[in-house]
């Protein structure tokens, strides 16, 4: 039975990434013979354009910012937390809409990151992204293209 499944919109060859290029990966590509994915930028659905400036969680990790403990910050310090959020809130609005079960996102990803992510004082750190955080609260399984 085919599984419908969230993946990043960058690995699926979309340029969305924040300097305007995409993360194509041939093994995201491979599961459109077998499942329905559905790619989604969580930093679009957030209202941040493409290209963008790079950003940082600042201070713990997806799960804290949500919980409104931790900011995302983008290189020159602008607060773009409520981007985040919001991107991550349109996202499982999606998830939910088509009972995801499972999503494919973009590992180290302030958004996307599933276990590791960059942080600004820390660089790569434990931790999930803020719109992998939200997912998982809410039972959605989210491993990386790295795990397939």
């Amino acid at each position: 039975m085919t599984e419908v499944k969230l993946v990043s919109a960058c690995l699926f060859g979309i340029e969305c990434r924040y300097d305007g290029e995409d993360n194509l990966d041939e093994k995201v590509m491979e599961l459109t013979e077998e499942d329905f994915l559905i790619p989604v930028c969580p930093e679009q659905l957030g209202g941040l354009g493409t290209p963008r400036k790079p950003m940082n969680i600042a201070n713990g990790d997806g799960l804290e910012v949500l919980e409104g403990k931790g900011k995302v910050l983008n290189e020159d310090n602008e607060d773009i937390t409520k981007n985040m959020i919001k991107g991550a809130k349109e996202t499982l609005k999606i998830a939910r809409a088509y009972d995801v079960r499972e999503a494919i996102l973009k590992a180290r990803s302030p958004s996307c990151g599933c276990g590791e992510i960059h942080r600004r004082e820390l660089g790569l750190t434990e931790g999930d992204g803020v719109t992998a955080a939200l997912l998982k609260k809410n039972g959605i399984n989210v491993i990386t293209e790295e795990e397939l």
